[in-house]
């Protein structure tokens, strides 16, 4: 047990994980993923399992530590009273997901018996725990084992796996040449030329849908406006008006709008004190305006969309469900409110309430769209909860929390996952960027570069028939993992009872 806790039998772990990582956003090294997985099963398939859950654990770090450095950020947007929690944001991050990958990989060491049984079990337990992420405390399904695929053909597959299966496949692929040395050289070589094998029949299968024609685009042309508004002078009031001002300019320009959206939280007031402001905001968009907005209902604050007619008559509100944990809202806020933490991105400090869930709103002329407001985004459980089927998927975000280098690029990918799995277009409005039209096949039409103040004027792309992940979901993903975990258990008990 001392053993497997000697750092020189985990940094070559450590070191796995963080090779894995650079397939995701900002990297985009694709292979490194399925590459490193096949040398940590490798070290895992024979190992006692005290050993595997500390290497997996040391894995499990560095995946997560690489992936999600961006979450120092929000603490450096007021260093001076902030700024010294970033270094235990990202070492707590990093080792709570280590735990996501460490915990499934002992279980399945423990419950499986033999080289091809626990590298199948600890392959299928990883994509499981890929699954339980996206639930488990509120959920944070971020920086999932398949979410490298995303700039390749490969991401097509998500329109009948989901991401999920994304994550399967790319398992799958790392377990076949480990699995099968067992059986020999000659077999392991095979086992390695199948999982090539398998990633190139789902590159073809990808780039064929991705060659298939479209449907038309609408004949709607939708203003995205981004303001550049630095989260630091966010709410500065001097600031603030000129990043009000920067809307108004950019949503007047010339051009025909059939629709104007606003990012998240894009201006300063709360919806109830904008009602001799409201005219004025219309009469610049010269179209309905959707636009992100704080409002108050008694002693409750909410981050809202609200959808603006011509005049200025507020139609529908739209109230975030899916809060951000320590950013929108504070778990035992009252008790730690003590100690001077508050939620970071909520204005009011104290945090937001949740709304009623997953709605599609309505504008005269358009079809009915489903709003997601930032975070929501990377939870794809939520785009099967409406009864009918929106035309097209809205989402409002400040990504100016995650920085520049890698957190705003990797939401983004995970946007586009949610047009693949869909069907749906998806129409993104940052307050800083990456602002963008992504079609139904999650393929970038157009965008605006982070820091940068503009707007994109674009045809809303048209949606493809239901998808069969959206049919299914992740049912047929998980009855997969199950069954394969089901038959390594078996194959200890059997090998036990002989």
């Amino acid at each position: 047990m001392r053993a497997a806790r000697h750092p020189a039998t985990w940094l070559p772990d450590l070191a796995l994980g963080l090779i894995a990582a650079l397939s995701l956003s900002p990297f985009g090294l694709w292979a490194a993923t399925p590459l490193a997985l096949a040398a940590l099963l490798w070290r895992l398939a024979e190992a006692p399992p005290a050993t595997v859950l500390w290497r997996a654990l040391a894995a499990g770090f560095g995946w997560f530590a690489l992936a999600l450095f961006w979450i120092t950020e929000p603490f450096l947007v007021d260093v001076a009273r902030h700024g010294w929690m970033a270094p235990f944001a990202l070492i707590l991050m990093a080792a709570g997901g280590a735990l996501f990958w460490a915990l499934p990989a002992w279980a399945a060491a423990r419950l499986s018996q033999g080289p091809v049984a626990r590298t199948a079990a600890i392959a299928a337990a990883l994509v499981l725990s890929d699954w339980l992420r996206g639930w488990i405390f509120t959920g944070f399904p971020w920086a999932q084992i398949g979410h490298g695929w995303i700039d390749t053909p490969v991401a097509q597959i998500a329109a009948t796996t989901g991401a999920l299966g994304l994550s399967l496949l790319t398992v799958t692929m790392a377990a076949l040449p480990v699995a099968a040395r067992a059986l020999g050289r000659k077999a392991t070589l095979a086992g390695a030329l199948a999982a090539i094998l398998l990633g190139a029949g789902c590159w073809a299968v990808g780039a064929a849908r991705l060659a298939a024609p479209l449907p038309a685009d609408r004949d709607l042309i939708l203003r995205i406006v981004q303001p550049d508004a630095t989260q630091s002078l966010k709410w500065d009031p001097e600031w603030s008006a000129v990043f009000l001002r920067r809307l108004l300019d950019l949503s007047a320009e010339p051009g025909r709008r059939d629709l104007v959206i606003w990012p998240e939280t894009a201006v300063n007031f709360l919806l109830e004190e904008a009602a001799e402001v409201l005219p004025v905001l219309s009469q610049a968009a010269d179209a309905p305006l959707v636009m992100g907005i704080q409002r108050r209902e008694g002693s409750r604050f909410y981050n809202s969309l609200a959808t603006i007619l011509p005049g200025g008559t507020v139609a529908e509100v739209y109230d975030k469900f899916h809060l951000v944990p320590f950013g929108e809202y504070i778990p035992w806020g009252d008790a730690l409110a003590r100690f001077g933490i508050g939620a970071f991105a909520a204005q009011q400090g104290n945090g937001y309430s949740p709304g009623p869930g997953p709605v599609a709103m309505t504008l005269p002329g358009m079809p009915d769209f489903q709003p997601l407001i930032c975070y929501e985004a990377i939870f794809p459980q939520h785009l099967r909860a409406l009864d009918q089927r929106p035309g097209w998927l809205l989402q409002a975000t400040n990504d100016a929390w995650f920085g520049t280098l890698s957190g705003p690029y990797q939401h983004l990918d995970q946007a586009r996952l949610r047009a693949i799995e869909t069907g749906l277009p998806l129409v993104r409005a940052a307050n800083t960027g990456v602002s963008a039209v992504i079609d139904a096949r999650g393929q970038i039409r157009d965008s605006l570069p982070l820091n940068t103040a503009g707007k994109i004027d674009a045809a809303l792309p048209g949606a493809l028939p239901p998808t069969r992940w959206q049919a299914w979901g992740n049912a047929p993903v998980l009855a997969l993992i199950l069954l394969i975990l089901g038959a390594s258990v078996r194959r200890r008990r059997s090998t036990s009872s002989s």
